[in-house]
């Protein structure tokens, strides 16, 4: 399926953008979280995949820190999606991809938000899985074979990566732009050949399907994702108050993670609607940071001195700049600027 660029995907976004502005309208998409009204709203996009945000979720823990506020959780199934949400105003916090974080900073979008969690590191839990019987045994048998990814998110940017990887052109590869949902549907019909797709839809392909390679191959390879959580400039700086209590509950789902899995995995079955056990196998497929860890240098770093996400955040967008999929990247200050590490020693203490 060929890419589009300038008008043709900005008309995307304004179609899309619509239909949020729409729902807002209606009452259901709004709030004054934004701090436009000094409103006590906290809008939440989540995503459903095992993390310590499902965690964080199911325990209520961010209502029972936050009282005073009107705590709002949005179900969304990818991080495209989620960038028209912030476009349109509708969200405040989020757990997103890290490549649609890169676009989201970049143009035409310049989203006004800033990372301030590492939620995971993609792991085996995103991977590109080829039907049984679709004679695709490597990437480089893709050519000419219908594969499903969403686009704009991480498992989008892995999959280009393993292609540029194999030296396969992706013009030669019949892509196309479907939700995990509709990925799984399409499976089932017999309409794909293969899917680079998160967790959990991912287990549900490998029933009839092998996994061809995966986010952690392609990590070590120098092209590493992460699920990140963003946060609204506007937000934090109306509502400071927010974001000290939202990393300290996501530092408690991490510790739970680590300390207690079987607990951890509990809390994420029932936000799946899984089963403990297989929960607790989603899990292991991820790699979660210890809490501490955040402020490291490779990561979110220290006030004043943004960590390495930045530097992954650039390397990303340069990237997709490298397949068209953008015009230009961000420069490294702009994205350093984009990592929010105020206060994060704070909430990652013992």
């Amino acid at each position: 399926m060929p890419r589009t660029r300038g008008p043709l995907r900005l008309s995307s976004i304004a179609v899309t953008l619509g239909a949020l502005l729409a729902v807002t309208a209606c009452g259901q998409g709004g709030g004054s979280g934004d701090g436009g009204d000094g409103g006590k709203t906290i809008r939440i996009a989540y995503q459903a995949f095992p993390s310590g945000d499902l965690i964080v979720k199911e325990k209520g823990w961010l209502e029972k820190a936050l009282p005073g506020y009107d705590v709002k959780w949005t179900k969304f199934d990818s991080g495209a999606s989620i960038n028209t949400a912030f476009v349109a105003g509708s969200v405040d916090l989020a757990a997103i991809g890290s490549s649609p974080v890169a676009r989201g900073l970049s143009a035409p979008l310049n989203i006004p938000y800033e990372v301030t969690w590492v939620l995971d590191v993609a792991g085996d839990n995103e991977a590109l899985v080829a039907r049984d019987g679709s004679a695709i045994s490597s990437v480089k048998d893709l050519a000419g074979k219908k594969v499903a990814t969403p686009f704009s998110s991480t498992s989008h940017y892995s999959l280009l990566a393993a292609l540029d990887r194999a030296g396969v052109d992706a013009s030669k590869v019949q892509l196309l732009d479907l939700e995990p949902q509709d990925i799984l549907a399409a499976w089932t019909r017999g309409d794909i050949d293969a899917a680079y797709v998160w967790l959990p839809t991912l287990d549900e392909l490998k029933k009839t399907g092998k996994a061809v390679v995966s986010s952690r191959e392609l990590a070590a390879a120098g092209k590493p994702t992460l699920d990140l959580g963003v946060a609204s400039t506007r937000f934090l700086k109306a509502h400071p108050d927010v974001l000290p209590a939202w990393r300290k509950a996501q530092a408690r789902a991490l510790d739970l993670i680590h300390d207690d899995p079987a607990a951890a995995s509990a809390a994420v079955g029932k936000q799946l609607g899984i089963s403990p056990a297989d929960a607790g196998s989603q899990l292991k497929q991820g790699i979660f940071l210890k809490p501490a860890e955040q402020a490291d240098a490779k990561w979110l770093g220290a006030p004043g001195k943004a960590g390495g996400l930045a530097d992954n955040l650039h390397s990303a967008a340069r990237f997709l700049v490298d397949q068209k999929q953008i015009d230009a990247a961000p420069d490294i200050e702009a994205l350093r600027e984009a990592v929010h590490t105020e206060g994060l020693s704070d909430a990652v203490s013992p």
